[in-house]
């Protein structure tokens, strides 16, 4: 039963990586899309292709081993820009291990970019 895409897709990279599979496929959406490409710049993930069908399209994506943990936060919790370590202590296992999802006003990026440039937004995921 689906309740949210970006679940889903959290779950499956989890699952995906704990029996040491090399790549898997999620359901397509916008959101699925930026927290992908967050994903991948923190070299979580490799690389990942949408793959088109009558549903809206899949993504394809190259695991590379490196996730603990992942998970949505849910409910999206707001958070001021200097709010960020209640929630570090509450979703990541220690300081500098992982990083919370953020959807601001400039996009989707990690709490510590947020962070640097002093802006608040809502929590999504975290990762490790």
């Amino acid at each position: 039963m689906r309740h949210s895409i970006l679940s889903d897709c959290m779950s499956a990279l989890k699952n995906a990586e704990s029996v040491g599979k090399d790549r898997c496929t999620v359901e397509a959406s916008k959101l699925v899309m930026e927290v992908l490409k967050t994903l991948q710049e923190e070299d979580y993930i490799g690389e990942f292709e949408k793959i088109e069908d009558n549903r809206g399209g899949k993504f394809r994506i190259e695991l590379l081993g490196e996730i603990n943990d992942c998970n949505a936060i849910r409910p999206r919790f707001s958070v001021k820009k200097d709010g960020f370590e209640k929630w570090e202590k509450r979703y990541l296992p220690a300081k500098g291990m992982g990083f919370l999802i953020v959807t601001t006003p400039e996009g989707v990026t990690t709490h510590e970019d947020a962070k640097s440039k002093g802006t608040g937004g809502k929590l999504i995921a975290y990762v490790y």
